[in-house]
């Protein structure tokens, strides 16, 4: 098949890290705007971008882009779109929208539309006036931004974060591409000692041991493109067997991971056999101010608890104290963590951080912040 545009989901401030990603993949990157990054790829891109994306939400076929201030040119403009080169005739069409600042902003009327005109097309196809709809799913999304309309159709399903290697999950989780995207805004690698003492469900040691191990994200779960009776299976088959061969048997990863709850640190546990990644972490379970650092220069990568998940404002203020004593007497570890307080620098650190980026852990509106400890000595 010839060059497809296609687009990676992304949540807002990661798409940088998306973008570095595809690139590293081998694809060409054509836009990265707020949110979405469009890249060139055929089939066999669409098999390799949900296996291997860590931070990207979901991976799109774009099918069409074009101006909308009318239903009938929505109409006219999505039946034109080659419909009939992704979806048979027994295929389920399910079609969502969005729509921002544009004249066409009834949602419910833009799905409808856009549904009866990619029948329309088919039956100009199958010469048939009825579809059965009871073969394989394509969901269709409209979105509508300054009356531009960019329609695509779904490639991943349920969305990327989803990994399959959550078993058991705790109160207030971080989403699995958050984690990862937090592991490579740091600096740590392989070799390094890296920390979580909030560890909850495990998703960030999680995350990194499987980054250390080269451990595909998507490897242990399924796609609704893998159900495309016209999309080639062995190009899955061929990827997967690649991945497989792409992990990394021998690795020198120290991962420690701890939190109070009991709970917590036995679901995190459980999440790490699931992942294939237990022998990398040595989990523990212990409250906070009793966490002592034995080596100098390790990382830690954090999602402390915060107002949301503990309502008592002394408490936070607490953990604060402990972490920068902490942080302190350890000059040489750097610390990364993500928290919806905006007054964290002058309540913990009392300092800058030397980086700091705004992202989104769900609905929850969180600033990154980074703190560096002193470099370790060149080899």
């Amino acid at each position: 098949m010839s060059k497809l545009e296609l687009i990676a989901t992304a949540t807002f401030g990661l798409e940088a890290v998306v973008k570095r990603e595809i690139e590293n993949l081998g694809f060409k990157v054509l836009k990265s705007e707020d949110a979405k990054i469009t890249y060139l790829g055929d089939e066999r891109a669409i098999v390799k971008s949900n296996l291997w994306l860590r931070c990207a939400d979901r991976v799109l076929i774009k099918l069409g882009e074009f101006n909308a201030i009318s239903f009938e040119e929505l109409f006219q403009q999505v039946k034109a779109l080659p419909w009939d080169e992704w979806v048979p005739e027994d295929g389920k069409i399910t079609v969502t929208s969005t729509s921002v600042k544009s004249k066409l902003h009834s949602v419910p009327d833009c799905q409808s539309i856009a549904k009866k005109a990619i029948v329309e097309k088919l039956k100009d196809t199958y010469h048939c006036q009825w579809f059965s709809e009871t073969g394989s799913e394509y969901i269709v999304k409209v979105t509508l931004l300054k009356d531009r309309a960019t329609i695509t159709i779904d490639t991943s399903g349920a969305g990327l974060h989803k990994r399959g290697y959550r078993v058991k999950d705790v109160a207030a989780p971080i989403k699995e591409t958050l984690a990862a995207a937090m592991v490579q805004l740091s600096f740590w690698k392989e070799g390094r000692l890296l920390m979580d003492p909030f560890c909850g469900s495990g998703t960030i040691p999680i995350e990194a041991a499987m980054i250390g191990k080269n451990i595909a994200p998507g490897l242990a779960r399924k796609f609704i493109s893998e159900e495309w009776p016209g999309f080639p299976a062995k190009l899955w088959k061929e990827e997967r067997k690649a991945a497989f061969e792409a992990i990394k048997a021998n690795h020198d990863m120290r991962i420690l991971a701890s939190d109070i709850l009991p709970q917590a640190v036995k679901a995190a546990r459980e999440n790490a056999i699931e992942a294939g990644v237990d022998d990398c972490i040595d989990f523990k379970i212990k409250p906070f101010e009793k966490i002592r650092l034995e080596e100098n220069y390790g990382i830690i990568i954090c999602n402390p608890p915060y107002g949301e998940r503990i309502g008592e404002r002394d408490e936070i203020r607490k953990i604060y104290y402990d972490l920068k004593s902490l942080m302190k007497e350890n000059p040489t570890w750097s610390l990364y963590l993500i928290t919806t307080d905006k007054d964290f620098e002058n309540l913990a650190f009392e300092r800058p951080a030397d980086r700091r980026r705004k992202l989104y852990n769900g609905r929850y509106e969180v600033t990154y912040y980074q703190y560096y400890g002193k470099k370790p000595p060149r080899a």
